[in-house]
């Protein structure tokens, strides 16, 4: 029969596993953010266009989620 763990010992995993994902989305955001600038540096496309896109589908993703959230409205 397995040991059971103590919860403390889960509490210490689980922030471990929290610091990952914060590292992970870290270095995810720091990509982006760079491919974005070179993108705006080389004139591919503008900070004009980039908010726009952002906003419109910013927009589009609270549609759906208040749609899902309220299916008979």
């Amino acid at each position: 029969m397995k040991a059971k763990t103590p919860a403390a010992w889960e509490h210490v995993q689980l922030a471990a596993k929290l610091a990952d994902l914060k590292d992970d989305h870290y270095r995810t955001v720091l990509t982006l953010s760079a491919m974005l600038e070179l993108f705006i540096d080389k004139g591919i496309l503008t900070r004009e266009e980039l908010s726009a896109k952002a906003e419109a589908l910013d927009a589009q993703l609270e549609s759906l989620i208040s749609a899902s959230l309220h299916p008979m409205a």
